[in-house]
C-alpha cells in the first residue's frame, strides 16, 4: 500500500494516518506560553513615556496660591488655576509660604508620582487641597 492511499476493510474505508510529522497541540501550546513569558518584559519596555519630552502639566487647584522651587532654585509663586510643567530630571518642591520654608506636601511628589496618576495618558494632573493629586 502506498502512503496516503485510501484502503477498504469490509464496508469501511480507512483514511491514512500520517503520524511522523504531527506535532501535538500541547507542545505548540507550551512553546507559545514560554515565548509569551520571555517576550512580555520586552513589550513593556518598548512602551515609551509619552510625557518624557514635553513633561507633565500640573494644575494648581488647591484653592490658594502656593510657592515652589524647581531643582532647589529660586522661590516662585504658583497662582491658583495655573499650570506648571515638570520633566523627569526635575525636582519640584511645593511650599505653603512665600519664603519657601514650609512644604505643602508631607511627602513631596516626584515626576514618577505624577506620571502614575495620569490614567488617560494626556500628561496632565492636578494638585488639590491638602496635597491630594488626581488625573486631569
Amino acid at each position: 500500500m502506498a502512503i496516503g492511499q485510501i484502503t477498504k476493510e469490509g464496508n469501511v474505508y480507512l483514511l491514512p494516518r500520517i503520524t511522523k510529522n504531527r506535532i501535538p497541540f500541547r507542545k505548540i501550546l507550551l512553546v507559545l506560553v514560554v515565548m509569551t513569558q520571555l517576550l512580555s518584559p520586552l513589550w513593556v519596555s518598548a512602551v515609551e513615556d509619552p510625557c518624557r519630552e514635553a513633561g507633565i502639566y500640573i494644575g494648581n487647584q488647591t484653592g490658594i496660591d502656593v510657592w515652589y522651587t524647581r531643582n532647589g532654585g529660586s522661590c516662585t509663586i504658583w497662582h491658583h488655576g495655573h499650570l506648571l510643567i515638570i520633566k523627569p530630571e526635575e525636582v519640584l518642591t511645593i511650599y505653603r509660604d512665600m519664603i519657601c520654608n514650609t512644604e505643602y506636601c508631607p511627602k513631596n511628589p516626584a515626576y514618577d508620582d505624577y506620571k502614575s496618576l495620569d490614567a488617560n495618558q494626556n500628561c496632565r494632573v492636578r494638585i488639590l487641597p491638602d496635597c491630594n493629586l488626581s488625573d486631569m
